[in-house]
């Protein structure tokens, strides 16, 4: 049980902190940037915002151990969305001008494992609502 936590916590911890860098960036390079951008892929500019917003605070999220099956699912929608509208016609590997779909790939497994298991080892979550703590300390 140890170790299937101790790797939960290290894809939780890896996926939030990838995801708050990337709503960061969105942020910090202009939103209005990726808002144009959307819309010219062909979708509303208002998601732009919904989707840097999820990327940040819920990477932020997921670092802390907060809401991590929630947050993971929201994860895993964005990559289906960033993969079929953007990623899919590119190819798994790219075109030798864009990356392929292969880091949205394993994001998106990383995302759906923890929608599926959960993660909380060292979860703020774990110590606010003490949900399995009996369980956590045998195994630890």
């Amino acid at each position: 049980m140890f170790k299937s936590e101790l790797g939960a916590f290290i894809i939780r911890i890896t996926l939030g902190v990838l995801f708050f860098i990337h709503g960061l960036v969105k942020f910090q390079g202009g939103i209005e940037n990726i808002v144009g951008w959307f819309e010219s892929i062909g979708l509303p500019g208002f998601m732009a915002y919904a989707v840097a917003l999820i990327e940040l605070a819920g990477g932020l999220a997921l670092i802390l151990g907060l809401a991590t099956r929630l947050v993971s699912a929201l994860f895993a929608i964005i990559m289906i969305g960033a993969t079929l509208k953007i990623k899919l016609s590119i190819g798994l590997l790219g075109n030798g001008q864009m990356a392929g779909y292969e880091l949205d790939l394993a994001l998106f497994a990383m995302a759906i494992y923890l929608a599926i298991n959960g993660s909380n080892l060292l979860s703020a979550g774990q110590f606010i609502f003490h949900k399995d703590s009996s369980e956590l300390k045998k195994a630890a």
